[in-house]
């Protein structure tokens, strides 16, 4: 199903690495979630109203929180894929880490505030009124979270966004925590243990971790995490094709958000070459570079002594 919608929102769906198709994916798939989790919270919040279960309601909120995610990742996709200014001059790329970074925060909020519930429920618990029908609406919710599970994590990990990731995780989550309280709504009636409280105690603290995770990568994204040795490769890969450089030194790369990377590198060439011919092989392979990878390259020369261009 997720392709199809894709197919029908999103032109030129597959070339992953275009700023203007990211923007586009991170757009489309977080309308998606703010769509899903409304659903969502309005069938969980209801039954929470009717059974009086702290761990249904609790869990309601949790997709209010991550509709509230959603609608911080349009905005993220729509700031990054702002063009670059006089102001920005790298583009707004980061954008898309800060907006990640405030998912994660509001996770954590989340969970703190879902542990202050679970210990108040532990400490005073109540009785659940779960029938047959809030279990089959509960049971509904489980594979609508798989489903923006999937989507999240295949779309994400093929445009590369740490959004996305974010919402994955999230969305695997939310399966749990339903699932959790579920199984919580079954054991109850034949137990004195508060277990209502302590499923909502066990979500509380797997939603604070995930916030956590989610913040401590971005902020190493923001610090000026190391890039990926595939990127290394594959730019050295494409330098070393080229016959006239023998040799490459000082490669550095700066990350100013997906699809916004800077690069530099010092490329040893023969020095009886003729500067221009040398000169127009490097500026082709920097546009290729750019073209492929999506790294705008500086390839500085460094002529050093070699066999002639004639034994080449």
């Amino acid at each position: 199903m997720i392709r199809l919608l894709v197919k029908r929102f999103i032109p030129n769906y597959s070339n992953y690495s275009d700023p203007i198709v990211r923007k586009k994916y991170g757009v489309f798939c977080g309308v998606l979630g703010i769509i899903c989790n409304l659903l969502l919270f309005v069938i969980k919040i209801t039954v929470g109203a009717v059974t009086g279960s702290i761990a249904v309601v609790s869990d309601a909120f949790n997709n209010l929180s991550d509709l509230g995610s959603s609608a911080v990742s349009v905005v993220g996709a729509r700031l990054s894929g702002k063009i670059a200014d006089k102001e920005h001059p790298y583009g707004h790329g980061r954008g898309e880490y800060i907006s990640s970074l405030i998912i994660g925060i509001l996770i954590i909020f989340f969970g703190i505030e879902l542990l202050k519930s679970s210990v108040s429920a532990i400490i005073t618990p109540t009785d659940m009124r779960m029938n047959a029908t809030s279990f089959f609406v509960l049971a509904i919710c489980i594979p609508v979270k798989l489903w923006m599970w999937y989507y999240n994590k295949v779309i994400g990990r093929k445009i590369q966004s740490p959004i996305m990731a974010a919402a994955s995780k999230d969305s695997l989550n939310d399966i749990f925590a339903t699932a959790g309280v579920i199984a919580s709504a079954v054991i109850s009636p034949y137990t004195a243990f508060p277990v209502d409280g302590a499923v909502g105690l066990v979500i509380s603290a797997i939603v604070f971790w995930t916030g956590f995770e989610i913040a401590k990568k971005t902020i190493d994204r923001l610090l000026g995490l190391a890039p990926s040795e595939d990127l290394i490769k594959s730019i050295e890969e494409m330098l070393m094709q080229e016959k006239f450089i023998i040799g490459i030194h000082d490669l550095m790369i700066h990350d100013y958000g997906p699809g916004r990377t800077i690069a530099s590198v010092h490329a040893e060439v023969p020095d009886s070459l003729s500067l221009v011919e040398v000169h127009n092989a490097i500026d082709k392979i920097e546009h290729n570079i750019l073209d492929e990878l999506y790294v705008d390259i500086v390839v500085h020369m460094d002529p050093v002594p070699h066999k002639s261009e004639d034994e080449y």
